[in-house]
C-alpha cells in the first residue's frame, strides 16, 4: 500500500512521514519527493526550478520524479511525502492512478513558522536568525499557501491537523486515523 502525505513546506511531512514509516509493518519505506527530484534530475531543487523557469515547468518535472519513483520496487509499500502541489495537475493523475491513500496534514500558520528550514541554491540547510519583519512577512506567505493549496487537499482520504502536536505525537494520531479509515473499508 502507498501512503501520500501532502502539505505546505514545514506542515512536518518528512519528519511524520518517515516516523510512520518506521511504525508500520515491514518492509515499509519513506521517500520524500523533493530528494527524489534531485536524485532524477541529479540537480538541486533550487537550481532545477531557476533553469525551468516557471512554476508549471518544474510541477511537470516534478511529475515525471513521481512517475519514476512510483515504478521502482521499495516504492510497492511505501510513505511519500509530496510537495504542496503535489494534489494538483500533473502530479495529481500519477497519484490517483496510484490507489494509494492520500493523508494531508495541517498545522496552524505559527507553528510551521517556528519549523521553517532555509536551505541554500545546492539544497545544504543554512541557519538564518528572522527578525520580526521577516517573521511577519514569512507568516504571510505561509498563510499564502495554506489558502492556496488547501482546496487542492480535499481530494485526501483523510486530513490531519496537527496544531499542538509534536513529531511523535502527530505521527501517531496519522498513523491512528489511517488504522480507523482502514477498518471501514474493510
Amino acid at each position: 500500500m502507498k501512503i501520500f502525505l501532502v502539505g505546505i513546506g514545514c506542515v512536518g511531512k518528512t519528519t511524520v512521514g518517515s516516523k510512520l514509516a518506521t511504525r508500520l509493518a515491514l518492509p515499509y519505506f519513506f521517500f520524500d519527493l523533493d530528494d527524489e527530484v534531485e536524485k532524477f534530475f541529479s540537480t538541486p531543487i533550487e537550481r532545477l526550478q531557476d533553469r525551468l523557469g516557471t512554476v508549471q515547468a518544474y510541477r511537470q518535472e516534478t511529475s515525471k520524479a513521481l512517475d519514476h519513483l512510483l515504478h521502482q520496487a521499495g516504492a510497492m509499500d511505501a510513505v511519500i511525502a509530496l510537495p504542496a502541489s503535489g494534489l494538483m495537475k500533473p502530479c495529481w493523475g500519477i497519484v490517483k492512478k496510484a490507489n494509494g491513500i492520500v493523508i494531508a496534514l495541517e498545522d496552524k500558520a505559527e507553528n510551521i513558522l517556528n519549523r521553517i528550514t532555509f536551505f541554500d541554491k545546492d539544497s545544504v540547510p543554512i541557519k538564518k536568525v528572522l527578525t520580526d519583519e521577516e517573521k511577519r512577512l514569512y507568516l504571510r506567505e505561509i498563510k499564502l499557501d495554506i489558502t492556496y493549496f488547501k482546496p487542492s487537499y480535499k481530494k485526501a482520504h483523510l486530513t490531519v491537523n496537527m496544531a499542538g502536536l509534536d513529531a511523535d505525537m502527530a505521527t501517531e494520531k496519522v498513523e491512528e486515523m489511517l488504522d480507523d479509515y482502514l477498518q471501514t473499508k474493510v
